[in-house]
């Protein structure tokens, strides 16, 4: 899984104050935990936006005053007028615990109900996967290639080795419907039979 760096600058004062003038400064206040300590500690917001406004799934390489570890971001607060990033948590990674990402659902294949006039839908976009942080994927690819009208690919039909799906089994990832252009041509192509 790719990696992506970011450095740090721990926080002496931890609380309101502090943060909002952090904020004022182009800084997000953060917290590293899952470690034997948490770690208070400020980040550039420009920084953050290389990993956030992203749709892919990237470890985290923290640099926080000389001390490196990789982690993951848990968890992130917006701003409700401004949609700015105010606060974001860290999960350090532990090579021999099992952890829970969303990982993207890439499409490949083309579905022959789609060409026949089909509509492909894509219901889950992300999926949840749990395992050790090596074992994790840049996406997970969906073979849409049998996919006729009708037909669909669940959880269930995905199969991965050294991780498990955390979605329910039976959720649909993708599926071809019949379009309102396909149904209309049906009925023609039978009301033109009789």
């Amino acid at each position: 899984m790719k990696s992506i760096a970011i450095s740090g600058s721990p926080r002496e004062n931890v609380g309101k104050r502090d943060a909002k003038e952090l904020r004022y400064q182009s800084l997000v206040p953060a917290v590293l935990y899952g470690g034997a300590t948490q770690t208070h500690f400020s980040v550039s917001a420009s920084d953050l936006r290389a990993v956030v406004y992203t749709p892919v799934v990237h470890f985290i390489d923290l640099d926080i005053a000389g001390t490196k570890s990789q982690a993951i971001i848990k968890d992130l607060q917006f701003h409700p007028l401004t949609e700015q990033i105010i606060h974001v948590d860290f999960l350090l990674l532990d090579e021999k615990k099992p952890i829970t990402i969303e990982i993207p659902v890439k499409l490949t294949g083309t579905s022959p109900g789609v060409k026949v006039g089909g509509k492909l839908v894509q219901k889950l976009r992300k999926l949840r996967i749990k395992g050790l942080p090596k074992d994790h994927l840049d996406a997970i690819e969906v073979s849409i290639e049998t996919l006729e009208v009708g037909k669909s690919v669940k959880v269930n039909d995905i199969k991965l080795e050294k991780l498990a799906i955390m979605n329910a089994k039976e959720d649909t990832i993708v599926s071809v419907t019949t379009s309102r252009a396909l149904r209309q041509a049906e009925q023609e192509a039978a009301s033109g039979k009789k």
